[in-house]
């Protein structure tokens, strides 16, 4: 599956995550299905810098941009401008983790 064919098939998420999908894409899923909770929860437990980098998406999603920008330190990202929307952000890490 492309990462086009995800970001549709992410696009429609609803409830819990299909097995299928890797643990950075299942956060995304749920994140994209409204549960930020369920989506933090993987996040949280992911010990590389691929689940810091989601979980700074997460807390810049709730608006803890102090937060989300301690955990784009730790994912050796920089922090996004305002300019970058949530939804753009999304589609970026979708990307990065289809591949």
């Amino acid at each position: 599956m492309n990462s086009t064919e995800l970001i549709d098939r992410l696009n429609n998420a609803q409830g819990e995550a299909p097995s299928d999908l890797s643990a950075e894409l299942k956060v995304l899923w749920l994140a994209k299905a409204g549960n930020w909770h369920g989506a933090h929860d993987i996040a949280q437990d992911l010990p590389d810098p691929n689940g810091a980098w989601l979980h700074a998406h997460l807390h810049r999603q709730e608006g803890d941009l102090g937060n989300a920008s301690y955990w784009y330190h730790r994912a050796n990202q920089v922090t996004p401008s305002s300019d970058l929307s949530i939804e753009d952000e999304w589609r970026k890490l979708v990307s990065a983790f289809a591949k």
